[in-house]
Protein backbone atom coordinates (compact mmCIF):
# COMPACT_ATOMS: atom_id res chain seq x y z
CA UNK A 1 0.00 0.00 0.00
CA UNK A 2 1.36 3.40 -1.01
CA UNK A 3 2.32 5.88 1.68
CA UNK A 4 0.22 9.01 2.07
CA UNK A 5 2.57 11.99 1.95
CA UNK A 6 1.69 14.83 4.30
CA UNK A 7 2.17 18.28 2.76
CA UNK A 8 2.00 21.76 4.26
CA UNK A 9 2.05 25.04 2.37
CA UNK A 10 3.88 27.80 4.22
CA UNK A 11 4.17 31.45 3.16
CA UNK A 12 1.73 32.78 0.58
CA UNK A 13 3.76 35.79 -0.58
CA UNK A 14 4.02 34.32 -4.09
CA UNK A 15 0.74 33.75 -5.90
CA UNK A 16 1.98 30.34 -7.12
CA UNK A 17 1.19 28.82 -3.70
CA UNK A 18 -2.41 28.27 -4.77
CA UNK A 19 -1.26 26.48 -7.92
CA UNK A 20 1.17 24.28 -6.00
CA UNK A 21 -1.40 23.37 -3.37
CA UNK A 22 -3.75 22.34 -6.16
CA UNK A 23 -1.09 19.92 -7.42
CA UNK A 24 -0.91 18.44 -3.93
CA UNK A 25 -4.70 18.32 -3.63
CA UNK A 26 -5.00 16.39 -6.91
CA UNK A 27 -2.28 13.84 -6.10
CA UNK A 28 -3.83 10.51 -5.00
CA UNK A 29 -1.12 9.84 -2.40
CA UNK A 30 -0.87 13.31 -0.89
CA UNK A 31 -2.81 14.96 1.93
CA UNK A 32 -2.69 18.70 2.64
CA UNK A 33 -2.30 18.75 6.41
CA UNK A 34 -1.73 22.45 6.94
CA UNK A 35 -1.28 25.90 5.47
CA UNK A 36 0.35 28.90 7.09
CA UNK A 37 0.79 32.62 6.54
CA UNK A 38 0.96 35.53 9.01
CA UNK A 39 -1.86 37.18 7.05
CA UNK A 40 -5.02 35.02 7.23
CA UNK A 41 -6.58 36.82 4.25
CA UNK A 42 -3.95 35.40 1.91
CA UNK A 43 -5.12 31.86 2.71
CA UNK A 44 -8.87 32.40 2.16
CA UNK A 45 -8.90 31.23 -1.46
CA UNK A 46 -6.98 28.04 -0.66
CA UNK A 47 -9.19 27.26 2.35
CA UNK A 48 -12.23 27.46 0.09
CA UNK A 49 -10.63 25.68 -2.88
CA UNK A 50 -9.39 22.69 -0.93
CA UNK A 51 -11.98 22.44 1.83
CA UNK A 52 -9.47 22.90 4.65
CA UNK A 53 -10.70 22.84 8.22
CA UNK A 54 -9.84 25.50 10.79
CA UNK A 55 -7.39 23.20 12.59
CA UNK A 56 -5.31 22.99 9.39
CA UNK A 57 -4.85 26.77 9.15
CA UNK A 58 -2.01 28.56 10.97
CA UNK A 59 -0.45 31.99 11.21
CA UNK A 60 2.78 30.80 12.88
CA UNK A 61 5.10 28.42 11.07
CA UNK A 62 6.34 26.74 14.25
CA UNK A 63 2.82 25.84 15.30
CA UNK A 64 2.10 24.58 11.81
CA UNK A 65 5.17 22.36 11.70
CA UNK A 66 4.76 21.01 15.25
CA UNK A 67 1.04 20.30 14.85
CA UNK A 68 1.01 18.83 11.33
CA UNK A 69 4.47 17.19 11.04
CA UNK A 70 4.53 17.28 7.22
CA UNK A 71 6.76 15.10 5.07
CA UNK A 72 7.00 17.86 2.43
CA UNK A 73 6.68 21.63 2.72
CA UNK A 74 5.77 23.94 -0.15
CA UNK A 75 7.42 27.34 0.35
CA UNK A 76 6.42 30.51 -1.52
CA UNK A 77 8.06 33.45 0.29
CA UNK A 78 9.30 36.70 -1.19
CA UNK A 79 12.53 36.12 -3.11
CA UNK A 80 14.57 37.99 -0.52
CA UNK A 81 13.31 35.65 2.21
CA UNK A 82 14.08 32.29 0.59
CA UNK A 83 17.17 31.54 2.68
CA UNK A 84 15.47 32.62 5.91
CA UNK A 85 12.44 30.44 5.14
CA UNK A 86 14.49 27.30 4.45
CA UNK A 87 16.58 27.87 7.58
CA UNK A 88 13.36 28.10 9.60
CA UNK A 89 11.70 25.01 8.15
CA UNK A 90 14.61 22.61 7.47
CA UNK A 91 15.33 21.86 11.17
CA UNK A 92 11.89 20.22 11.41
CA UNK A 93 13.11 17.60 8.92
CA UNK A 94 10.80 17.83 5.88
CA UNK A 95 11.69 17.80 2.22
CA UNK A 96 11.14 21.21 0.62
CA UNK A 97 9.81 22.47 -2.69
CA UNK A 98 10.82 26.12 -2.98
CA UNK A 99 8.97 28.17 -5.55
CA UNK A 100 11.16 29.96 -8.08
CA UNK A 101 13.50 31.78 -8.23
CA UNK A 102 16.26 29.98 -6.35
CA UNK A 103 17.17 33.02 -4.23
CA UNK A 104 17.92 36.73 -4.40
CA UNK A 105 21.67 36.07 -4.26
CA UNK A 106 24.20 33.28 -4.56
CA UNK A 107 25.10 33.52 -0.89
CA UNK A 108 21.46 33.01 0.06
CA UNK A 109 21.20 30.04 -2.32
CA UNK A 110 24.20 28.47 -0.60
CA UNK A 111 22.58 29.07 2.80
CA UNK A 112 19.52 27.17 1.58
CA UNK A 113 21.43 24.08 0.52
CA UNK A 114 23.57 24.18 3.68
CA UNK A 115 20.46 24.20 5.87
CA UNK A 116 19.18 20.89 4.47
CA UNK A 117 20.09 17.62 6.19
CA UNK A 118 21.69 14.70 4.36
CA UNK A 119 18.37 12.85 4.13
CA UNK A 120 16.35 15.87 3.07
CA UNK A 121 15.62 16.86 -0.54
CA UNK A 122 15.44 20.44 -1.77
CA UNK A 123 13.76 21.03 -5.13
CA UNK A 124 13.45 24.44 -6.81
CA UNK A 125 10.24 24.67 -8.81
CA UNK A 126 10.38 26.55 -12.11
CA UNK A 127 6.90 26.31 -13.67
CA UNK A 128 8.42 26.55 -17.17
CA UNK A 129 10.24 23.27 -16.46
CA UNK A 130 6.86 21.50 -16.76
CA UNK A 131 5.91 23.03 -20.10
CA UNK A 132 5.78 20.39 -22.88
CA UNK A 133 7.56 22.59 -25.48
CA UNK A 134 10.67 22.89 -23.28
CA UNK A 135 10.73 19.23 -22.26
CA UNK A 136 10.34 18.25 -25.92
CA UNK A 137 13.14 20.60 -26.92
CA UNK A 138 15.45 19.08 -24.32
CA UNK A 139 14.71 15.58 -25.62
CA UNK A 140 15.62 16.67 -29.16
CA UNK A 141 18.79 18.40 -27.94
CA UNK A 142 19.84 15.26 -26.06
CA UNK A 143 19.12 13.17 -29.17
CA UNK A 144 21.57 15.30 -31.16
CA UNK A 145 18.92 16.69 -33.51
CA UNK A 146 20.56 20.14 -33.64
CA UNK A 147 24.15 19.12 -32.93
CA UNK A 148 26.07 20.98 -30.25
CA UNK A 149 24.13 23.78 -28.54
CA UNK A 150 25.84 27.08 -29.33
CA UNK A 151 23.28 29.70 -28.27
CA UNK A 152 20.19 30.02 -26.08
CA UNK A 153 17.84 32.94 -26.65
CA UNK A 154 15.25 33.61 -23.94
CA UNK A 155 12.49 36.21 -23.73
CA UNK A 156 9.85 35.90 -21.03
CA UNK A 157 7.59 37.70 -18.62
CA UNK A 158 3.99 38.87 -18.42
CA UNK A 159 1.97 42.04 -18.01
CA UNK A 160 3.29 42.23 -14.45
CA UNK A 161 3.24 40.16 -11.25
CA UNK A 162 0.17 41.87 -9.79
CA UNK A 163 -2.15 41.30 -12.76
CA UNK A 164 -3.06 37.77 -11.69
CA UNK A 165 -3.57 35.56 -8.64
CA UNK A 166 -3.41 31.77 -8.22
CA UNK A 167 -4.99 29.78 -11.06
CA UNK A 168 -4.32 32.82 -13.29
CA UNK A 169 -7.33 34.68 -11.83
CA UNK A 170 -7.06 38.20 -13.26
CA UNK A 171 -7.04 41.42 -11.27
CA UNK A 172 -7.85 44.94 -12.48
CA UNK A 173 -5.69 47.94 -13.26
CA UNK A 174 -7.08 49.64 -10.16
CA UNK A 175 -6.10 46.66 -8.00
CA UNK A 176 -2.60 46.62 -9.51
CA UNK A 177 -2.12 50.31 -8.75
CA UNK A 178 -3.42 49.87 -5.21
CA UNK A 179 -1.19 46.87 -4.42
CA UNK A 180 2.03 48.07 -6.05
CA UNK A 181 3.28 50.37 -3.24
CA UNK A 182 3.11 47.54 -0.68
CA UNK A 183 4.06 44.60 -2.90
CA UNK A 184 7.35 42.81 -2.30
CA UNK A 185 7.63 42.41 -6.08
CA UNK A 186 8.43 46.15 -6.20
CA UNK A 187 10.64 46.23 -3.11
CA UNK A 188 14.40 46.01 -3.85
CA UNK A 189 15.10 44.81 -0.30
CA UNK A 190 12.90 41.74 -0.86
CA UNK A 191 14.24 40.72 -4.26
CA UNK A 192 11.79 42.63 -6.44
CA UNK A 193 12.14 43.39 -10.13
CA UNK A 194 11.79 41.48 -13.38
CA UNK A 195 15.47 40.45 -13.50
CA UNK A 196 15.36 38.63 -10.17
CA UNK A 197 11.86 37.30 -10.91
CA UNK A 198 12.39 35.93 -14.42
CA UNK A 199 16.08 35.76 -15.34
CA UNK A 200 16.55 32.55 -13.35
CA UNK A 201 14.04 30.82 -15.63
CA UNK A 202 16.22 31.55 -18.64
CA UNK A 203 19.59 30.90 -17.03
CA UNK A 204 18.53 27.70 -15.25
CA UNK A 205 16.74 26.09 -18.18
CA UNK A 206 19.43 27.53 -20.45
CA UNK A 207 22.08 25.76 -18.36
CA UNK A 208 19.99 22.57 -18.63
CA UNK A 209 19.79 22.90 -22.41
CA UNK A 210 23.55 23.46 -22.58
CA UNK A 211 24.42 20.41 -20.52
CA UNK A 212 25.59 22.35 -17.48
CA UNK A 213 28.17 24.52 -19.23
CA UNK A 214 28.88 27.85 -17.56
CA UNK A 215 29.64 31.25 -19.10
CA UNK A 216 32.90 33.15 -18.77
CA UNK A 217 31.47 36.66 -18.65
CA UNK A 218 28.11 38.40 -18.24
CA UNK A 219 26.84 41.80 -19.38
CA UNK A 220 23.44 43.13 -18.33
CA UNK A 221 21.31 46.25 -18.44
CA UNK A 222 18.09 47.08 -16.57
CA UNK A 223 15.45 49.73 -17.18
CA UNK A 224 13.93 51.21 -14.02
CA UNK A 225 10.95 53.42 -14.87
CA UNK A 226 10.34 56.73 -13.15
CA UNK A 227 8.72 56.29 -9.77
CA UNK A 228 9.91 52.69 -9.33
CA UNK A 229 12.84 51.24 -7.40
CA UNK A 230 13.12 47.98 -9.37
CA UNK A 231 13.39 47.10 -13.03
CA UNK A 232 10.54 45.97 -15.25
CA UNK A 233 12.84 45.12 -18.17
CA UNK A 234 16.33 43.61 -18.37
CA UNK A 235 18.60 42.21 -21.07
CA UNK A 236 21.55 39.94 -20.24
CA UNK A 237 24.27 38.62 -22.53
CA UNK A 238 26.32 35.64 -21.34
CA UNK A 239 29.59 34.88 -23.11
CA UNK A 240 30.57 31.22 -23.16
CA UNK A 241 33.69 29.63 -24.62
CA UNK A 242 31.48 28.46 -27.50
CA UNK A 243 29.46 31.64 -28.12
CA UNK A 244 26.91 34.14 -26.81
CA UNK A 245 23.47 33.60 -25.29
CA UNK A 246 20.82 36.25 -24.57
CA UNK A 247 18.27 36.37 -21.75
CA UNK A 248 15.58 39.07 -21.64
CA UNK A 249 13.00 39.61 -18.89
CA UNK A 250 9.91 41.80 -19.14
CA UNK A 251 7.11 42.91 -16.86
CA UNK A 252 4.82 44.80 -19.22
CA UNK A 253 4.31 42.48 -22.18
CA UNK A 254 1.38 43.49 -24.35
CA UNK A 255 -0.52 40.35 -23.33
CA UNK A 256 0.04 37.50 -20.89
CA UNK A 257 1.46 34.47 -22.72
CA UNK A 258 -1.12 32.09 -21.22
CA UNK A 259 -3.93 34.04 -22.92
CA UNK A 260 -2.26 35.33 -26.11
CA UNK A 261 1.43 35.10 -26.92
CA UNK A 262 2.86 38.62 -27.01
CA UNK A 263 5.42 39.77 -29.52
CA UNK A 264 8.25 38.91 -29.03
CA UNK A 265 6.97 35.48 -28.07
CA UNK A 266 7.73 34.19 -24.58
CA UNK A 267 9.99 31.16 -24.50
CA UNK A 268 13.24 29.96 -26.04
CA UNK A 269 15.12 29.62 -29.30
CA UNK A 270 18.00 27.14 -29.11
CA UNK A 271 20.68 27.36 -31.80
CA UNK A 272 22.89 24.37 -32.48
CA UNK A 273 25.66 23.50 -34.90
CA UNK A 274 23.23 21.46 -37.01
CA UNK A 275 19.91 23.22 -36.53
CA UNK A 276 17.62 25.31 -34.36
CA UNK A 277 14.59 24.76 -32.12
CA UNK A 278 11.95 27.36 -31.30
CA UNK A 279 10.10 26.27 -28.15
CA UNK A 280 7.64 28.83 -26.86
CA UNK A 281 5.63 28.75 -23.64
CA UNK A 282 2.11 27.27 -23.76
CA UNK A 283 2.29 26.22 -27.43
CA UNK A 284 1.28 22.80 -28.75
CA UNK A 285 4.10 22.57 -31.30
CA UNK A 286 7.78 23.43 -31.54
CA UNK A 287 9.64 24.39 -34.71
CA UNK A 288 12.70 22.37 -35.71
CA UNK A 289 15.07 23.61 -38.40
CA UNK A 290 17.80 21.20 -39.54
CA UNK A 291 20.13 20.37 -42.40
CA UNK A 292 17.49 17.93 -43.64
CA UNK A 293 14.69 20.52 -43.26
CA UNK A 294 16.18 23.99 -43.64
CA UNK A 295 12.67 25.30 -44.26
CA UNK A 296 11.70 24.12 -40.76
CA UNK A 297 9.04 21.68 -39.60
CA UNK A 298 6.39 21.90 -36.89
CA UNK A 299 6.49 19.03 -34.40
CA UNK A 300 3.80 18.22 -31.85
CA UNK A 301 5.05 18.53 -28.28
CA UNK A 302 5.47 15.41 -26.17
CA UNK A 303 2.54 14.57 -23.91
CA UNK A 304 3.46 14.70 -20.24
CA UNK A 305 2.47 11.77 -18.07
CA UNK A 306 2.60 11.35 -14.30
CA UNK A 307 4.89 11.61 -12.40
CA UNK A 308 6.48 14.20 -14.69
CA UNK A 309 3.69 16.78 -14.86
CA UNK A 310 4.43 18.95 -11.84
CA UNK A 311 6.85 19.30 -8.90
CA UNK A 312 4.66 17.50 -6.34
CA UNK A 313 4.32 14.41 -8.52
CA UNK A 314 8.03 14.48 -9.28
CA UNK A 315 9.31 14.88 -5.72
CA UNK A 316 7.00 12.14 -4.43
CA UNK A 317 8.22 9.89 -7.25
CA UNK A 318 11.86 10.59 -6.36
CA UNK A 319 11.23 9.93 -2.68
CA UNK A 320 9.33 6.70 -3.29
CA UNK A 321 12.02 5.39 -5.62
CA UNK A 322 15.10 6.83 -3.88
CA UNK A 323 16.04 8.90 -6.93
CA UNK A 324 18.01 12.15 -7.03
CA UNK A 325 16.43 15.46 -8.02
CA UNK A 326 17.52 16.14 -11.60
CA UNK A 327 17.12 18.77 -14.30
CA UNK A 328 16.04 22.35 -13.58
CA UNK A 329 14.81 21.43 -10.08
CA UNK A 330 18.30 20.25 -9.07
CA UNK A 331 19.95 22.87 -6.79
CA UNK A 332 23.28 22.21 -8.55
CA UNK A 333 21.83 23.27 -11.93
CA UNK A 334 19.99 26.12 -10.23
CA UNK A 335 23.22 27.34 -8.66
CA UNK A 336 24.77 27.88 -12.09
CA UNK A 337 21.65 29.79 -13.06
CA UNK A 338 21.98 31.85 -9.89
CA UNK A 339 25.63 32.60 -10.64
CA UNK A 340 24.54 34.15 -13.93
CA UNK A 341 21.69 36.05 -12.24
CA UNK A 342 23.99 37.46 -9.55
CA UNK A 343 26.61 38.47 -12.09
CA UNK A 344 23.94 40.06 -14.31
CA UNK A 345 22.52 42.05 -11.40
CA UNK A 346 25.95 43.37 -10.45
CA UNK A 347 26.81 44.07 -14.09
CA UNK A 348 23.67 46.17 -14.49
CA UNK A 349 24.38 48.05 -11.27
CA UNK A 350 28.02 48.72 -12.18
CA UNK A 351 27.44 49.38 -15.86
CA UNK A 352 30.13 47.01 -17.09
CA UNK A 353 30.78 43.42 -18.10
CA UNK A 354 31.85 41.11 -15.29
CA UNK A 355 33.46 37.69 -15.10
CA UNK A 356 31.09 35.03 -13.77
CA UNK A 357 30.90 35.27 -9.99
CA UNK A 358 32.14 32.12 -8.22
Amino acid sequence: MSKTWRIAGIDFEHMHMGDNLRMAFEHPNVEIVGICDPNPEKMTQSIDNFGLSADAVFTDYRSCMESTRPDIVLLCPATGRHAEAVEQIAPFGPHIIMEKPFASSLSEADRMTAAMGDEQRLAINWPLAWFPPHITAKRLVDAGRIGDVLEVHFYDGNRGPLWHLADKVETTAAEVDARKPDSWFYDPALGGGSLLDYLGYGTTLGTWFQGGRVPLEVTSMMHIAAGLEVDEHSITIARYAHGLSKFETRWGTFTDPWTHQPQPKCGFVIVGSEGTIANYDYESTIRLQSRQHPEGVELAVDPLDAPFQNPVQYLVHCLENDLPIEGPLDPAICRVGQQIVDTAFQSAKQGRSLPLLP
